[in-house]
C-alpha cells in the first residue's frame, strides 16, 4: 500500500509500506495492504510505519520527524498531536498536526 503523511509545513513521508498503525480516537489500529476504505480521526500519539526496507528512503532535515526505530530496521515512527486519515484504493493519506 502507498502511505503519505502530510503536515501543514511539508510532506513528511511518501512511500510504499507493508503496514501502518495509527492512534485512533477509539484506540490504535493497523492497516495492511488492500484495507477496506476508511476515514478516521487520529489523536495524539505515534504513527508506526512498517516498511519492507529502508534502503530507498532518505532522511534529511525536511523529514526529521520520521524516526527510524533503533532496534527494528523496518520500523519508522512519527509523533503527531492529532490528524485525520483516509484510506482508499490502497492509498492511505494522513493529514497530521
Amino acid at each position: 500500500m502507498y502511505l503519505e503523511i502530510v503536515s501543514p509545513e511539508a510532506t513528511l513521508f511518501s512511500s510504499e509500506v507493508d503496514s501502518v498503525a495509527v492512534p485512533g480516537v477509539n484506540g490504535e489500529f493497523q492497516m495492511l495492504d488492500n484495507h477496506a476504505p476508511i476515514v478516521a480521526i487520529l489523536k495524539e500519539g505515534v504513527i508506526k510505519i512498517h516498511t519492507h526496507t529502508q534502503s530507498h528512503l532518505e532522511f534529511d532535515a525536511l523529514h526529521s520527524e520520521v524516526i527510524p526505530h533503533k532496534d527494528d530496521d523496518k520500523l519508522l515512527t512519527v509523533k503527531i498531536n492529532s490528524g485525520t486519515l483516509e484510506m482508499k484504493d490502497n492509498k492511505a493519506i494522513i493529514l497530521a498536526d
